[in-house]
């Protein structure tokens, strides 16, 4: 699979030929750097590791530091692999060599991952799009958000795993499929791909297809 790590800038919109607005997020993905190459000899499996962003070297581990080295490349603050990489483009790559837009093209349709943004601790209503229990007339009294009777007793006498109830929401791994790229921009390195994407303006995010 062909993939490559980005940056997500923010939301536009761009005009299609009839007229329309179409919603478009932009997507900054700077030159990829090989950082390592699995083989099925050494790992079972064929995948090519891709690193992007810059971090400092006060804040990179030692056998960190040793792995980027070993590319020729300065610490990088995210990486990820791609399986099937180099079966896809039909070209040997190399540690340090770049991966870069290009490999994208105007009109394919591709998969984007991020972690989504967190919302905190969230109600029902909120975080599963329950209705509240009803009316404030009839004696209802802060009823409105509130999630209701979860059906436990004394059998089961226990609440069920799963139960949608308030709790944690957001900040998940999240998998956004068939978005179209609209625009491919090698000159400044820019992905504009049709929809949204997960997470908050300037996370990373994984484009493949």
């Amino acid at each position: 699979m062909l993939g490559i790590i980005g940056k997500k800038v923010g939301m536009t919109s761009v005009f299609s030929e009839e007229g329309k607005s179409i919603p478009c997020t932009l997507i900054q993905a700077e030159p990829n750097v090989v950082t390592q190459l699995r083989t099925m000899d050494t790992d079972g499996y064929r995948a090519v590791q891709l690193a992007a962003g810059e971090r400092k070297e006060k804040n990179t581990s030692a056998a960190l530091k040793g792995h980027f080295a070993k590319a020729k490349t300065t610490p990088k603050a995210y990486v990820a692999e791609f399986k099937n990489f180099r079966a896809d483009t039909g070209e040997e790559l190399n540690l340090g060599d770049e991966v870069n837009v290009e490999i994208f093209e105007e009109g394919q349709f591709v998969d984007v991952i991020a972690t989504s943004k967190g919302k905190g601790f969230q109600g029902v209503v909120k975080r599963h799009g329950f209705a509240g229990v009803g009316g404030a007339t009839h004696g209802q009294h802060n009823r409105l958000r509130a999630p209701g009777s979860i059906g436990a007793a004394s059998y089961p006498a226990r609440v069920f795993k799963g139960m949608r109830m308030a709790g944690r929401m957001g900040g998940n791994r999240t998998k956004i499929t068939n978005l179209q790229i609209v625009k491919v921009m090698p000159e400044d390195n820019v992905l504009v791909v049709k929809g949204a994407v997960p997470g908050h303006k300037g996370c990373f995010v994984i484009v493949e297809r």
